[in-house]
């Protein structure tokens, strides 16, 4: 008598996800209550003169008012402009104003770990050797 279940692992296809995340989120919500009903995204491009998009940050705040920045660039020969500074307080401040007390991202060391920690975040956790030979940083910052 086998009382080992059988399952069978196979790619996660587009119609998967949405039960996925359902579940968590059901999951999650079941153990905290919500402070916002959905995932609110804050995105947003800066274009120069001619209209070219030369910068660009994708974020949201989430289920526990957390601004969550997942991915903030400057095209290189704009960098170290005050642009990218301008782009994260853009976002930071729309942010509280919906009620967001904390941010949360995450770069690596060749990435913007000096221009963060410049604009007010601190190293919450890194990992060490990721990619090789470099780390993961881990930040977050109080935006109350």
């Amino acid at each position: 008598m086998n009382s080992t279940p059988e399952f069978i692992i196979e790619p996660c296809k587009k119609e998967h996800i949405k039960k996925i995340v359902d579940g968590i989120n059901s999951y999650n919500l079941s153990k905290v209550p919500p402070l916002s009903d959905i995932w609110t995204p804050l995105e947003f491009v800066i274009k120069n003169t001619n209209g070219e998009e030369i910068g660009g940050l994708l974020s949201g705040i989430g289920y526990w008012n957390g601004l969550e920045i997942k991915i903030l660039w400057v095209a290189e020969n704009y960098r170290n402009q005050g642009i990218g500074s301008k782009l994260l307080q853009h976002v930071e401040n729309i942010a509280k104003e919906k009620g967001a007390e904390i941010a949360m991202l995450d770069t690596f060391d060749f990435q913007a770990e000096g221009f963060y920690l410049k604009n007010g975040y601190t190293v919450i956790g890194e990992i060490e050797n990721f990619p090789k030979g470099h780390k993961r940083i881990y930040l977050s910052k109080k935006l109350t």
